[in-house]
């Protein structure tokens, strides 16, 4: 994809002037949700309209055709209806009083002390399961806006905590598309992958677990709990059912809708019309994320045909030095690309190439590099506020996701761990690597 345009640093300029717009209104405003995102990102859209790649020109209709394509790319669209689906799925399980029910039970079973740490190894077990973390921020994020109001805690702390532990997940997953991604991109197999990626996971997850603990939890502010109604929960359960069944998130969100939206008719909450219309109402609330998601895809398109990814690869990879030098430079080179493209799969999928390369003229094995790649694409995409995890989390209870970020603890510490990884060498790989790909039928 970066092969095809000429280095051009004003191509990054579209999003350069998003931070700046978002960052700049907050300071002079004092108020950080006070600019639109969508209408930053169209003002950003705008600018890359203007831009040029070096040595051509080009008219705007021809501008227009590529934001178009990048904004109907088939990731783009998928998650636009990952967006719909679970705002759906959102209303119809608050409606029938799914949240307040799991809530409810929550409360029973746990200590009120370790009920965090348990929502936090839940949305660990849930994204390792379905090898994604929107799948699991749209399932879990209403539960834990709803234990934040029951608990009297800040929602913002309990979202970052639901983000972690679906970035674990995400990152650790056999199924995950970032694990497919870099292990593909770099020939290697997928055990190899998690092998490495473990000894930075669990010692950042146990960390994560002890913040958490930290937290006090007054017995006192928790209210009392009454009869938990278990057909409610029964979306849930099913969800995590159907996660554990292999089902893809557009699957597991359709399962989700189906069986709350039966039980809210069989219980007379609704009737057919009224549950249409709830469905209607959340797929509006995801009106906003939906057009938002466009807009990026298309901004990247513009952004990649201007030479501003290419240009951002030259300028990483041109001082690299020796194993720790290329593996900084790994690490750098997804990071960035993953604030600027706010996906991480897509940052894997472009620095694949640069990175195998890195590997092999400075003898990186490229288990290694697979790991760094995943380890740094999803632990920036659990911090971007403009990434589709924490946009989806911070629309369940309508706030700034950039209120979340400070809470996102385990992508956090996954980036701080992960350096330690590269300045310890560590994990050491005993056995030769071979390509999984190298023997496959052609």
């Amino acid at each position: 994809m970066t092969s095809h345009s000429i280095p051009n640093p004003f191509g990054l300029l579209p999003i350069l002037v998003f931070v700046v717009l978002v960052v700049g209104t907050g300071i002079l405003t004092g108020d950080m949700t006070a600019m639109p995102i969508l209408v930053a990102f169209f003002i950003s859209a705008g600018v890359a309209l203007f831009i040029n790649p070096k040595r051509q020109h080009q008219s705007v209709a021809q501008k227009l055709q590529v934001f178009c394509k990048g904004a109907g790319d088939s990731n783009i669209i998928l998650l636009v209806l990952i967006f719909l689906l679970a705002g759906a799925f959102y209303a119809l399980s608050i409606d029938i009083g799914a949240r307040d029910a799991t809530v409810s039970l929550a409360l029973t079973l746990l200590p009120d002390t370790l009920i965090l740490p348990g929502l936090f190894l839940i949305c660990c077990f849930i994204s390792f399961a379905m090898g994604t973390s929107m799948g699991t921020i749209t399932a879990l994020s209403p539960v834990g806006a709803g234990l934040a109001s029951s608990l009297g805690l800040p929602v913002e702390m309990v979202l970052g905590i639901v983000v972690g532990g679906a970035m674990f997940g995400d990152n650790l997953s056999f199924v995950s598309d970032t694990t497919i991604a870099a292990t593909r991109s770099q020939g290697v197999n997928l055990k190899d992958k998690f092998r490495a990626n473990l000894i930075v996971a669990v010692p950042a997850c146990v960390v994560t677990l002890a913040l958490i603990l930290l937290i006090d939890v007054n017995p006192a502010d928790v209210p009392g709990t009454g009869e938990t109604d278990y057909w409610r929960i029964l979306p849930y359960l099913l969800i995590i059912a159907a996660a554990l069944g292999g089902l893809n998130v557009i699957g597991v969100l359709a399962v989700g809708i189906i069986s709350a939206a039966l039980i809210g008719l069989a219980q007379a909450q609704f009737d057919v019309v009224a549950m249409l219309g709830v469905v209607q109402k959340g797929m509006g609330w995801m009106q906003d994320l939906a057009m938002i998601a466009l807009t990026i895809g298309g901004i990247v398109a513009l952004m990649h045909t201007n030479g501003g990814i290419t240009w951002l690869i030259e300028i990483l990879t041109r001082r690299v030095k020796g194993k720790k030098g290329a593996e900084l430079s790994v690490a750098s080179l997804v990071s960035f690309l993953d604030l600027t493209t706010a996906n991480n799969t897509i940052a894997i999928v472009t620095a694949g190439p640069i990175t195998r390369e890195l590997s092999a003229q400075y003898g990186v094995d490229p288990r290694r590099t697979a790991s760094l790649l995943d380890i740094f694409s999803c632990g920036f995409q659990g911090l971007v506020p403009y990434g589709a995890q924490l946009l989806s989390a911070a629309a369940v209870v309508g706030i700034s996701p950039l209120a979340i970020t400070p809470y996102c603890w385990y992508p956090m510490l996954i980036l701080l761990f992960g350096l330690l990884s590269v300045a310890s060498g560590l994990p050491r790989f005993t056995h030769p690597h071979t390509d999984p790909l190298a023997q496959a039928p052609r």
